[in-house]
């Protein structure tokens, strides 16, 4: 079962944390200095935070997969829609190896499709991760963030 994933860049991690704790009624999963990760249930969503990367706003999106095999199924279904595919395999990100890969919609925003091996110690692969990409974000799909506009009365 896919696992939805966001990633939003953050300028003050604690209060970030205070707020998300009280909004998801739960404690991150993974605490980091710089970092930190929700593994909600209900809904199914691995929600992360970091203080990484530039600016404050939504940095990716994604799908998390069980296992390989859901991983393929996502692989497969951007290969026929002509995507470019970024493939990354036994990567070192966001505190955990994953195989995946990336592809941009028409938007410019990043998709991260992902299966975790293991966590690791690190936020990046051996250095590997910058400023200009928050979790390991290869820079041809980095997301651009738009100019914040006026809040309309609704949806």
């Amino acid at each position: 079962m896919k696992r939805f994933h966001v990633h939003v860049r953050v300028a003050d991690l604690a209060a970030s944390i205070e707020f998300y704790n009280r909004l998801f009624g739960a404690q991150p999963a993974r605490r980091e200095g710089d970092y930190a990760k929700w593994m909600l249930e209900d809904p199914r969503i691995n929600f992360a935070i970091s203080t990484r990367g530039d600016g404050i706003g939504v940095d990716h999106l994604g799908f998390q997969t069980d296992d390989a095999s859901e991983l393929a199924e996502l692989r497969a279904r951007a290969d026929s829609a002509d995507m470019a595919v970024l493939e990354q395999s036994e990567v070192s990100c966001c505190y955990a190896k994953s195989d995946k890969h990336w592809v941009t919609d028409p938007q410019g925003i990043a998709w991260e499709h992902f299966h975790s091996l293991g966590n690791v110690p690190v936020y990046g692969d051996g250095g590997r991760a910058s400023a200009e990409g928050a979790c390991c974000a290869p820079g041809a799909v980095s997301v651009a963030l738009p100019t914040p506009v006026a809040k309309a009365a609704c949806c």
